[in-house]
């Protein structure tokens, strides 16, 4: 039986096309066609659609909503709270809880929020990074209560904390120590979750902020570097850690621009890596990264126009060789997602893989005069700055020294005022307006979801063992003034109904926490 990539592949029109075009580089260093010598051909990208809402059960609800509409992995959104490692009953959560995505304060929350999933066939991706440990912790726990082992989870955590100080916010702990909470991850991953992700690096955030294409790349792998140089300094090697790596980019609406940035950033990778480190697996220069449409780039005015945006976005990060991929929902401008708009955002994915023949072809831009010069020209500007950045010492001395900050700031500037200008146009804002009458109905967040929270803390508090959970809690203080990994330490206290708020907490009394200088 022939294989799938030995299959007639035709046009629509019935003309038989051949797996790429140009030199069969795909899948060979340094990767600028792509990392697989097949691609889409022979496994498509993952439809990881983002989501996360108000409490664990009805986040549950959309998850199984969305598997059962044809997406393959979850992606998980979690609330403000728990992305700042709060508890919902913190007297700084009033108000936000279950706003941005989920609440998620305990095990008992992330036993709600993965009932009846498989996590043996499911991968997931959490957006988490100061408490990033903690809810990883939570999953794997889950995971063996299903019976699902260590070795078998598969799936991502963000845990990308540069990111958060240069253009995010949801830091909770100076730099140095959140590297050592990061460090520790990798190490621990690296010996008992071996097919988890452990880093997510993310230029989605900074280019959401306002820098350019050629920054979100700079910076993005810069901070990379950063992490790959204190994972090196722990006494990793780069091939124990270097294959888990991954990374996460936006697609914003210059089409080519964005298709021949991903092309630009596999080969920075590649020779960035290689130079430095000469790794023996081929895997550890290789960039894998997920990408997300971009958020910013959403109107609230005529919001079906979005999705007009979203496709050319997705089909953008499709031609440029992505992994995985969200569409944004119509509506996100005004709202969270209802289920219309999350389901057409992953029929417009679908459409896209079954429809529009871009995932017929290896690399399908590729030999496009203009797209080789961009994919050129991003290089050779990403590479001057992440030059600029070392020669200050690598990504954490810029971080605190704003530069990173005011770089963006500046770009974002500059797009705000041609807006303003009328000298770029963005329909429905300040091109082709129209009076409207009225929105699309959006989904409101469920108002007593903080009570319920604090409800359920205040049970859980009064049934667990406090002499247990305080030992626990010293535990992690005791360890986090040492070099000992402090995964094993979490796990512990969430088996003793420690809730993350606490864990945190127990952290912050030996690491201290840490105000970013705004850039300015």
């Amino acid at each position: 039986m022939a294989s799938q990539d030995e299959e007639n592949w035709q046009t629509l029109g019935g003309i038989d096309i051949a797996k790429t075009y140009g030199p069969d580089e795909a899948g060979k260093p340094p990767y600028t066609r792509g990392i697989h010598n097949t691609m889409y051909r022979s496994r498509r990208w993952t439809m990881r659609q983002y989501a996360g809402f108000s409490s664990a059960e009805s986040t549950n609800e959309r998850f199984k909503l969305l598997l059962d509409r044809g997406q393959k992995g979850l992606s998980v959104a979690f609330d403000l709270p728990t992305q700042l490692g709060m508890d919902a009953d913190n007297e700084m959560s009033e108000g936000e809880v279950g706003k941005v995505g989920v609440s998620i304060s305990c095990l008992d929350d992330m036993r709600i929020l993965l009932k009846g999933i498989p996590l043996d066939k499911v991968s997931t991706s959490m957006t988490i990074n100061a408490p990033a440990m903690i809810l990883l912790a939570m999953y794997v726990a889950i995971a063996e209560e299903q019976g699902v082992g260590q070795e078998s989870v598969r799936g991502t955590i963000q845990n990308d904390i540069l990111k958060e100080y240069i253009a995010r916010g949801t830091y909770v702990f100076p730099p140095k120590h959140s590297m050592r909470l990061i460090t520790d991850i990798f190490e621990h991953c690296a010996e008992n979750i071996p097919a988890w992700n452990t880093i997510s690096i993310s230029g989605y955030h900074i280019r959401e902020a306002g820098s350019t294409a050629v920054q979100e790349i700079a910076f993005t792998l810069s901070n990379a570097l950063a992490y790959v140089e204190a994972a090196v300094d722990k006494g990793l090697d780069i091939d124990t850690f270097g294959p888990r790596l991954s990374f996460f980019f936006n697609c914003h609406n210059d089409f080519f621009e964005e298709a021949s940035k991903f092309r630009a950033a596999r080969k920075l990778w590649h020779d960035l890596i290689t130079e430095r480190y000469n790794p023996k697996n081929p895997k550890s220069a290789m960039l894998r990264f997920h990408t997300q449409v971009a958020g910013v780039s959403l109107t609230a005015q005529q919001p079906l126009n979005n999705i007009a945006r979203v496709t050319i976005q997705a089909l953008a990060a499709v031609c440029g060789g992505t992994q995985s991929l969200h569409t944004n929902s119509y509506d996100e401008a005004l709202g969270l997602p209802t289920e219309k708009s999350a389901t057409v955002a992953l029929r417009t994915q679908q459409i896209i893989s079954e429809e529009s023949g871009a995932a017929n072809v290896v690399d399908p831009l590729g030999g496009s005069h203009y797209v080789e010069a961009l994919t050129t020209e991003i290089y050779e500007q990403a590479l001057k700055q992440i030059e600029q950045i070392e020669a200050m010492g690598g990504a954490m001395k810029a971080i605190e020294a704003g530069y990173q900050q005011r770089e963006i700031h500046e770009s974002a500037w500059d797009h705000l005022s041609k807006v303003e200008a009328g000298e770029r146009l963005i329909i429905g804002l300040n091109h082709g307006v129209l009076d409207e009458d009225e929105s699309p109905p959006v989904l409101k967040p469920d108002l007593t979801l903080e009570q319920n929270q604090k409800d359920k803390l205040a049970a859980l508090r009064a049934k667990r063992d406090d002499n247990a959970v305080r030992l626990a809690l010293n535990g992690i203080r005791s360890a986090a003034t040492t070099e000992e990994n402090l995964f094993p330490h979490v796990v512990k206290a969430l088996q003793l109904d420690c809730t993350l708020g606490e864990i945190i907490n127990a952290m912050k009394d030996e690491f201290g926490t840490w105000m970013a200088p705004s850039g300015f």
